[in-house]
């Protein structure tokens, strides 16, 4: 009996997927979710990815055999997979989503097309986000995400006729048997349609309130921000969904309710910029390793320090808010956007340290890691865009900003408790006699910092200005612009309560 497969990579759900809809009108599918062990052990994904990933595979897989299939979990190489399928139990055709994901994926991809050609199976992918693949004018691109996510929510089928794998799989392999970063943090959020649900829901209803004005304060940003973003990079939920939920909301709000209006307007905001910093890397692969801007090569990568790596990624840099934003990180694979920016800039600028490296260990800390926005964020923190202004942040400031009581710094450092808040912001200027007297002890409880932080920031913005000034650098300019900036969108009359996306370049942020 003629069949295809469906096959789920980062769309673990059966509501609103299009490329399951699309290829019941075929006849019966065989669902497939292929584990690549040359993608798990790769140097931006880690434990705690692959565990959410089979938290929400354990949930795909209920609710596929509750519609009458099986959801079939297979170990090897794609293309090695499908060959193997194909020999044994030949499908027509190959139905999915678009990714964007990073350099191996998209090879990965380029490899499974040249074998659906060679073996004469039709592959159709479906767009997942408001990405437009072989986007040939940025000018267009406003009205195709507009597109997307106006069209109609599918409901799940009530039924799949299925097809059964024509070999036993034994059981998914451990994070140790695929060699990746064992690192899973204890706090992290966990996997499932279900969770990204309820999170959902609870943002919609109570905490979208709390959204403007409570996102960029590692205090209030874990119940101010969504917390939607691992459910929304692994496809848990889809961004149509997502939208028109919110849109609902709006629409049901009373008028009086304007803080709530405003949070979720913003958040919309937020989930455009989503698609424009991902479209960059649809664009442009090459974003996960080569500069923007090709003229700010060898800027930092001829002067790459071990030892201020090693401080940065231990919580050892000695300024407080720095060093409780990597615990935090390291305990519960999530920090709010702000403290993100400011933990690249302080790696880009006073550590001096090339953005690859940061970049890898960032994404397998961050549960919520999606290429395309990761190494944009990355770059424009650090200034290899060419396009962005610098965005330089002063992590003392930044504490003395949004953590003046030193609430933050110390749950997450709590060595910092005996510190007294004279000496908070700055602790490795204490006395030795006063370190004796609250019992800490200098290089285990009390960092001092590798470098002087004004001296040093003051040093990278001269490198990073001189370069920026230069004629040849100014002229390539342009074409960048052309083929990654946002473009400001016409100007319509405001409806009430209807979602508006954002007139200015905005930091993305969930």
């Amino acid at each position: 009996m003629p069949y295809s497969v469906v096959w789920f990579k980062r769309d673990l759900r059966v509501d609103d997927h299009t490329p399951l809809s699309v290829a019941l009108k075929h006849g019966p599918v065989l669902c497939l979710y292929i584990i690549e062990p040359s993608l798990w052990c790769a140097p931006d994904v880690s434990a705690q990815h692959y565990q959410f990933i089979l938290e929400s595979l354990r949930e795909l897989y209920l609710a596929l055999r509750q519609r009458g299939a099986i959801l079939h979990v297979v170990t090897g190489e794609a293309v090695e997979v499908f060959n193997k399928l194909h020999l044994l139990k030949p499908f027509h055709g190959i139905f999915s989503h678009e990714e964007t994901g990073n350099w191996l994926s998209y090879q990965r991809d380029l490899a499974v097309k040249d074998w659906c050609k060679n073996n004469k199976v039709d592959w159709q992918e479906s767009a997942q986000f408001g990405v437009v693949r072989r986007l040939k004018n940025r000018n267009l691109w406003k009205d195709n995400w507009d597109k997307h996510v106006s069209m109609t929510v599918l409901d799940s089928p009530t039924h799949i006729p299925s097809v059964e794998l024509p070999w036993q799989e034994p059981k998914p392999r451990t994070p140790l048997e695929l060699g990746m970063d064992p690192l899973d943090p204890p706090h992290r959020q966990k996997g499932g349609r279900t969770n990204g649900l309820a999170v959902l829901e609870s943002f919609l209803s109570e905490r979208s309130n709390q959204y403007r004005g409570g996102i960029s304060s590692p205090l209030s940003a874990p119940t101010a921000c969504s917390r939607i973003s691992p459910y929304l990079s692994y496809g848990c939920l889809s961004l149509r969904e997502i939208v028109q939920a919110t849109a609902s909301q709006l629409a049901c709000l009373h008028p009086d309710d304007i803080r709530r209006s405003k949070g979720l307007n913003a958040f919309v905001s937020r989930l455009y910029w989503h698609c424009h910093f991902i479209q960059k890397m649809e664009s442009e692969p090459e974003l996960e390793f080569t500069n923007l801007h090709a003229g700010y090569n060898g800027l930092r990568e001829n002067d790459w320090s071990e030892e201020n790596y090693q401080v940065l990624t231990q919580a050892q840099t000695g300024w407080p808010l720095v060093d409780a934003c990597v615990v935090m990180l390291r305990e519960t694979g999530w920090l709010n956007f702000r403290m993100r920016a400011m933990l690249v800039s302080t790696a880009a600028y006073p550590l001096w340290l090339h953005w690859k490296e940061v970049g890898h260990w960032l994404a397998r800390n961050f549960l919520d890691y999606e290429p395309g926005i990761h190494w944009s964020q990355i770059q424009m923190q650090s200034g290899t865009t060419g396009i962005n202004i610098p965005r330089i942040y002063n992590p003392i400031k930044q504490a003395r900003d949004h953590d003046p009581n030193g609430v933050f710094v110390r749950r997450w450092l709590p060595a910092l408790k005996k510190v007294p808040d004279t000496w908070l912001f700055e602790p490795w200027r204490m006395p030795a006699s006063l370190l004796a007297q609250h019992g800490l002890k200098a290089g285990q409880d009390i960092f001092q910092p590798r470098v002087e932080l004004e001296e040093a920031t003051r040093l990278a913005k001269k490198k990073l200005f001189a370069l920026r000034a230069q004629p040849e650098i100014k002229a390539e300019r342009a074409a960048i612009v052309e083929k990654h900036a946002s473009r400001k969108p016409a100007i319509k009359p405001r409806a009430k309560n209807k979602p508006q996306p954002p007139t200015k370049q905005q930091a993305f942020e969930f």
